[in-house]
């Protein structure tokens, strides 16, 4: 996932793209960490690990109302009532991950053709050349 979204940000025919993955990694990671999940409940990678959603460079220069408090006490308040959420969304990511599982299961039985091979069979091998590919081109 990290190298598509890599290929996505820096591919450009006219210019080479030596270099210039390790500038956009740190956007990447961040951009697929603070992404909802359909394996997590609908949750992001981040709310599972810190219980409470990222807050956003632009969140926090336009004033957002989820960071606007008015006293420490109710600051408090909110974070204790976020960890008893976090265990809860634990519990439900955890059966929608398995949910999910057997439906990327079932997907991928049903899409299968079974092929046995004996010994002695002749089989069609492709060799891919690897001249002129670089670390981001496909294996």
């Amino acid at each position: 996932m990290i190298l598509d979204a890599l290929k996505k940000r820096i591919f450009d025919k006219n210019e080479k793209f030596t270099g210039k993955w390790i500038r956009e990694l740190p956007y990447v990671v961040w951009s697929l960490r603070t992404q909802p999940s359909k394996a997590l409940a609908g949750n992001t990678p981040f709310f599972m690990v810190y219980g409470s959603e990222a807050v956003l460079p632009a969140d926090l220069q336009f004033g957002a109302p989820r960071l606007a408090f008015k006293n420490i006490a109710e600051a408090e308040a909110t974070r204790i009532e976020e960890i008893d959420l976090l265990k809860e969304e634990h519990l439900n990511s955890v059966i929608q991950s398995a949910h999910y599982q057997q439906t990327l299961c079932r997907y991928h039985d049903r899409n299968m053709r079974p092929r046995c091979f004996s010994i002695g069979e002749l089989v069609l091998r492709r060799v891919l050349k690897t001249t002129g590919q670089h670390k981001l081109s496909p294996p």
